[in-house]
């Protein structure tokens, strides 16, 4: 249920934010909808020139999510107060636009004037705002239909689309403003179908989870099925390890050569597979130890070995991998110990302690992994932890399927891990600082957080990712990571936000810790690992 409210005025807004705080405080099933114009003048060129004339004073340049975004600063940024967007025949940027993607609007109000009219006489809409309410479709905010008919059409019986050959022009009609609502039902009845690997991830969406703690905890076997699903993962470890055997047996010592591999973290057997499978396509011999410390896992590995018949080719370890002593150097060691953001499942700690069995020329798949961020809008992730009420779980780094939030700025590196690293001083604590300018023409902005992604160079040519711009297609086994603010942060238009990011590590612990520094500063989030860390 929810109540819907009129756009405050542009001027100040305290008298009418104090009024509607206040009802808020007594609310519990009932959402206020703040209805607000979507717009976002731009300053043009004659206004610079008339700042000079006019002693400094420009036009005013308006922007609607200003507004809001004061409004919603003095109710504390409450979780029942949200957004109605008023659309009309003129919309601002694409990068403006998107800021609201991230904000919790429920309804885009269509206004009858924003529609055009097509060759038949029946309103319709231009490519733009088709394309922004199918966005506001998968995002689930509703349509409204605003205004008076601006077309002379006797409205679409119901069931019948606007243009369909079975119309009838003396059908009963329901209301004057039925043509533009069947048109907007026309636009979502032909949007494509979610993929399948949207449809699994769809209960995930904005649903903040704790990341594994893989060396603590010993997994699920729920969670094993979950990942050994992954086929387009395993598909990219098998052209992995296919390309590293050609190159490590040429072709005239295939017959005499017996590659050693060892999958460390072996878990059910997935990687096994794609390792022999790998050598049967490239028709290389190989023997597999698999390492796995945990005890449920090792049966079942011990159970596919003898289904596969598989027992002269893989020798299986019940051991963490960094306690065994192997009886040989590996030719090649094999891993899927990535997390999210790369690094934050102790790949870095767990390969530094495996890398020992491999011989001084031997390959790591994966060979390379480097963490990315960039600066989000998610209000509901943000209002999800506020419910909280302590620090602890804003010092929390989660594993979220990233849904209604707006990405602000291009994604930036932060993080970088090379196996096999052989060198005496390695260490595995990093620091960074990075500075991102926001997208032109998008406006100010508040930044709840970072997203964090991976990309990991498997081996040469071969990726596996989830990085925006280089994403392995059809991949479901990692969602993004999600780095919370204690308090948001605005930046004004123009300005950019500078984010320092540290990766410690203590004897028993890894643990993160960020900070903004610019355009204001916030705390040093998670110090000394006090609120989240890994175990080693």
């Amino acid at each position: 249920m929810a109540c819907v409210l009129p756009a405050p005025r542009k001027s100040s807004c305290g008298n009418y934010a104090r009024v509607v705080n206040q009802i808020l405080q007594g609310l519990t099933n009932m959402h206020l909808w703040l209805r607000l114009p979507l717009e976002k003048s731009e300053p043009m060129d004659d206004d610079l020139d008339n700042k000079v004339k006019n002693n400094n004073q420009t036009s005013e340049i308006v922007d609607s999510w200003e507004l809001w975004n004061s409004f919603r600063l003095l109710c504390d940024h409450s979780s029942q107060l949200c957004v109605a967007l008023d659309i009309s025949s003129t919309l601002p940027s694409i990068n403006s636009l998107g800021r609201w993607f991230g904000e919790p609007v429920r309804a885009a109000i269509l206004q009858t004037n924003a529609f055009l009219t097509n060759a038949k006489g029946y309103p319709c809409l231009s490519k733009r705002h088709q394309k922004l309410l199918t966005a506001f479709f998968n995002h689930s905010i509703q349509a409204i239909i605003s205004g008076r008919s601006n077309h002379k059409v006797s409205p679409v019986p119901e069931g019948v689309l606007s243009g369909d050959e079975n119309y009838i022009e003396d059908a009963p009609v329901r209301h004057a403003l039925s043509p533009y609502l069947d048109y907007v039902a026309y636009l979502y009845q032909r949007m494509d179908p979610l993929p399948e690997q949207e449809r699994f991830e769809i209960n995930y969406r904005d649903f903040l989870q704790s990341p594994l703690q893989p060396l603590m905890d010993n997994l699920e076997a729920q969670t094993y099925e979950t990942f050994e699903k992954d086929v387009v993962k395993y598909t990219q470890y098998q052209r992995a390890v296919a390309k590293a055997l050609v190159d490590r047996v040429p072709d005239d010592a295939v017959s005499t050569t017996r590659t050693v591999l060892m999958v460390v973290g072996a878990g059910r057997g997935p990687l096994v597979r794609a390792s022999l499978q790998a050598a049967e396509e490239t028709g290389r011999k190989l023997k597999v130890y698999a390492v796995e410390k945990n005890p449920n896992a090792v049966i079942t590995l011990h159970s596919l070995i003898k289904l596969e018949g598989w027992e002269s080719l893989v020798t299986v370890i019940s051991s963490d991998m960094r306690c065994w002593d192997a009886p040989e150097k590996a030719d090649i060691l094999v891993s899927e110990l990535l997390g999210s953001f790369g690094d934050n499942e102790l790949s870095p700690e767990c390969l530094d302690g495996a890398q020992r069995f491999l011989k001084p020329d031997g390959i790591s798949i994966p060979s390379s992994y480097t963490s990315f961020i960039q600066p989000i809008t998610a209000s509901k992730l943000h209002n999800d932890i506020k419910a909280h009420k302590d620090i602890a779980h804003f010092e929390t780094a989660y594993v979220v399927k990233l849904h209604r939030i707006a990405t602000l700025a291009p994604t930036q590196q932060v993080f970088t891990f090379t196996h096999p690293n052989f060198s005496a001083n390695a260490s595995n604590q990093r620091y960074t600082k990075l500075q991102f300018e926001m997208l032109p023409d998008m406006g100010s902005c508040l930044v709840h957080g970072f997203a964090g992604y991976f990309d990991s160079v498997l081996y040469k040519d071969v990726h596996l990712g989830i990085e925006p711009n280089t994403a392995t297609p059809n991949m479901f086994s990692w969602f993004p990571i999600f780095f919370p603010l204690r308090k948001p942060i605005y930046v004004p238009d123009g300005s950019p936000i500078e984010v320092h990011f540290w990766r410690c590590c203590a004897p028993t612990k890894v643990w993160y810790e960020w900070a903004v520094t610019t355009p204001t500063p916030s705390p040093i989030h998670n110090s000394n690992g006090r609120s989240y860390w890994v175990g080693l």
